[in-house]
């Protein structure tokens, strides 16, 4: 599984790398349909990105992992 939390989407495959194009291609997919409607600095702005409108630039949102261990 693939996984883009800035825009919360999702995606699987075979392998790691199939699930990573895939996930690839939704996020292509979810940002092209996102500016045919308009929304798109509206999504991005919402996500974290930091938006330049007069430049069309967008500052990727600065995110950190860690993990957890529970015992069960």
């Amino acid at each position: 599984m693939a996984y883009n939390p800035e825009l919360d989407i999702a995606s699987q495959g075979r392998t790691a790398a199939q699930a990573q194009e895939n996930l690839r291609e939704a996020v292509d997919l979810f940002l092209e349909t996102t500016r045919k409607m308009g929304t798109l600095t509206q999504v991005l702005e919402e996500a974290g990105f930091l938006v330049r409108k007069a430049k069309r630039e967008y500052k990727i949102p600065q995110i950190s992992f860690s993990s957890l261990e529970v015992t069960i």
